[in-house]
């Protein structure tokens, strides 16, 4: 049973090879922008792989730069068989190489819907490794003299300027690590001692953020110590003043910021891919009916699929199926003359 069957007249035909000539190089900028995001993405990963706890985010921007490379290539030859097939003597050399070509086009496709979805569906894997990686972060911020972790101040300040945020859910987060080294704590002072005995692990807390939190869009000089304290501060209520900090968390500014990245292009160039490869299947069934004929100007039908999904289906798996059984009998015979074998 024919699926998806349509008429041709032969402007319809030369109007379908055209528009799909012309969707194929659309289809390859589409690839390149893919590839290019895909590595765009990796990059912006890597830059901030010391607070995340996981790199398995890193399947979505290696998905879709292997699914990018594809699509450059395989629209390439979409478009030389869009020109061929305005020429009926051109068009029978590819009539072998369309159907392993399609089931090519099939597959890589679809690799890029699995990386359309995966930019969705690992949303909550990678709030949960910015969660973990940042509250780490915030803990060794002042481990500016200990091997692997010296940079680590640094990453945060540059972060939480860039990104306008502060601490990992929000500011207060600052209140409960030590972020100042002991190096540059005074031991000697009365206000140091008692801050360490009060803290039952001995750790300098104090109601403040690091510098980088300050927000320089605000008018007021910049409050980061006391900041609970409304005494400490002229004519400041620490409750209804709108601090002059970034009140917003780095981890919901850098989840907004990855997910926008994920979602921005993978579904538009999917979809792009989707309506070349179907108007293509048309253009081969349609052509199909024109070769060996006298007229070449006579209506013809094309169609999806010959069968019926299911059967379609059976029918291009059977071959690799056989394939795989195959090799799983030659293995078994393999292996059963090796145990035949005398000591």
């Amino acid at each position: 049973m024919v699926w998806a069957k349509m008429k041709f007249p032969f402007e319809k035909r030369v109007k379908l090879a055209q528009g799909l000539w012309l969707l194929s190089w659309l289809a390859i900028v589409g690839g390149a922008l893919n590839f290019c995001f895909g590595c765009f993405l990796k990059t912006e990963i890597r830059r901030r792989t010391e607070v995340m706890d996981n790199s398995n985010i890193h399947i979505v921007p290696n998905t879709l730069i292997v699914s990018g490379l594809a699509a450059i290539g395989i629209n390439y030859f979409a478009g030389q068989i869009c020109q061929d097939a305005l020429d009926v003597g051109r068009f029978p050399r590819w009539k072998t190489f369309l159907k392993p070509y399609c089931c090519c086009a099939i597959i890589f496709t679809s690799l890029t819907l699995i990386g359309v979805i995966l930019s969705f569906t690992m949303r909550s894997s990678l709030e949960g490794s910015l969660q973990v990686g940042l509250r780490n972060a915030l803990r060794f911020y002042k481990d500016t003299d200990t091997p692997g972790r010296c940079f680590q101040k640094q990453t945060i300040d540059h972060l939480q300027m860039e990104f306008r945020c502060c601490g990992n859910n929000d500011y207060r987060d600052w209140f409960e690590v030590q972020w100042i080294s002991n190096r540059y704590l005074d031991f000697s002072s009365k206000e140091v001692k008692d801050r360490i005995k009060s803290n039952v692990d001995g750790r300098y807390l104090l109601d403040g953020v690091p510098f980088s939190c300050c927000n320089p869009s605000s008018a007021r000089p910049c409050i980061q110590y006391k900041l609970t304290n409304n005494s400490a501060h002229y004519n400041y209520e620490h409750q209804t003043e709108e601090l002059n900090i970034f009140v917003r968390g780095c981890r919901e500014a850098l989840l907004s910021y990855y997910t926008a990245l994920m979602n921005s292009i993978g579904a538009g160039v999917l979809l792009l891919f989707l309506v070349v490869l179907a108007s293509l299947r048309y253009l081969q069934t349609s052509m199909e009916a024109v070769i060996g004929q006298e007229n070449t100007e006579i209506e013809t039908e094309g169609y999806l699929l010959e069968k019926n999904v299911s059967e379609t289906i059976v029918e291009y798996l059977n071959p690799v199926m056989k394939l795989l059984l195959l090799n799983q009998v030659q293995d078994g015979l393999v292996k059963a003359e090796a145990g035949a074998q005398p000591e």
